[in-house]
């Protein structure tokens, strides 16, 4: 390995370059004077000084005294990196715990100066495709009080699992109404592994949501994606599938009066949908009439 390449490395792991010219010099010598030492790596000498009382304080090299003047040998490498390992270790559980601590004062700042013209802001857009946008779906869940109601278009992995934030919604006496597509573009779990949704699996999920609390239709309209929390704020996904996910957007609109009329085109949609028994009836009467037609034109031939 060259000497750039071993210099290169060690900076990677967080020696400064001199540390890393000194490092190297010791590594490869045996017993060096600190003059010695500044020749080789070409440091200056009273930066060497400094570097190998630190090296030496940390284990990495053996400071020898002679009867003339202090020497200096590299341990090995092993237990060097053993203590660097420590020392990251060490130094990172410190830096998680100030964190920690740090942000916990914040909570008490967090929104602590907002001014009435702050306040008024009732609209806000947020673009893109990044976890802010789901952040602040969740943030609008979680503060929700009485009512939610969904009209989605299921994409994606789909899970039957009841999410957190819905039961604890639930335990405080919450009301969950959902539309969705009775589309299937979708995936579940299944043997272990993600498989196309099927429309009995559609089924299967939506009576698990029905049996946590929710209310649930199913629409074999195209549907808006949104939603809307306590009658107050809506929350609508714009879409456009002939551009790039990036240029996706959210809007959050707090605003009662549109929150109102917003109600009103989920009111259309649900007296308008089906509910799960209705649906599977429809979809096996469909079956059963492709399958007498199919009979009939079988018979012709």
């Amino acid at each position: 390995m060259q000497s750039k390449e071993i210099l290169y490395k060690l900076q990677e792991i967080g020696f400064r370059e001199y540390e890393s010219k000194i490092f190297l010099v010791l590594l490869k010598g045996s017993v060096l004077s600190a003059s010695e030492i500044a020749d080789k790596a070409d440091v200056r000498r009273t930066a060497v000084y400094e570097i190998l009382k630190s090296f030496t304080a940390r284990g990495f090299c053996n400071e020898i005294e002679t009867n003339t003047i202090l020497k200096y040998e590299m341990i090995d490498p092993k237990v060097i990196a053993d203590k660097i390992e420590k020392e990251i270790s060490q130094n990172n559980k410190s830096r998680l715990e100030k964190l920690k601590t740090t942000f916990n004062d914040f909570n008490s700042l967090y929104k602590s100066d907002v001014s009435s013209e702050t306040n008024n802001v009732n609209i806000e857009l947020i673009r893109g495709f990044n976890k802010h946008r789901q952040t602040k779906f969740i943030e609008l869940f979680k503060n929700a009080k009485t009512e939610i109601l969904f009209m989605i278009r299921l994409e994606g992995f789909v899970s039957d699992e009841l999410d957190l934030n819905a039961r604890e919604f639930y335990n405080r006496g919450g009301i969950i109404k959902s539309i969705y597509e009775s589309t299937l573009n979708f995936k579940i779990i299944k043997n272990n592994s993600r498989q196309n949704a099927t429309f009995e699996d559609l089924i299967r999920i939506c009576r698990k949501f029905e049996k946590s609390g929710e209310k649930v239709r199913l629409s074999k309209s195209e549907l808006p994606n949104m939603t809307i929390f306590d009658r107050e704020t809506v929350f609508t996904n714009i879409q456009d599938k002939s551009l790039p996910r990036h240029s996706n957007a959210d809007v959050i609109i707090k605003n009662k009066d549109y929150a109102n009329r917003m109600i009103d085109l989920f009111g259309f949609y649900w007296n308008n949908s089906f509910t799960l028994d209705e649906i599977k009836t429809t979809d096996d009467m469909k079956v059963k009439k492709q399958s007498r037609r199919k009979s009939k034109q079988q018979a012709i031939n």
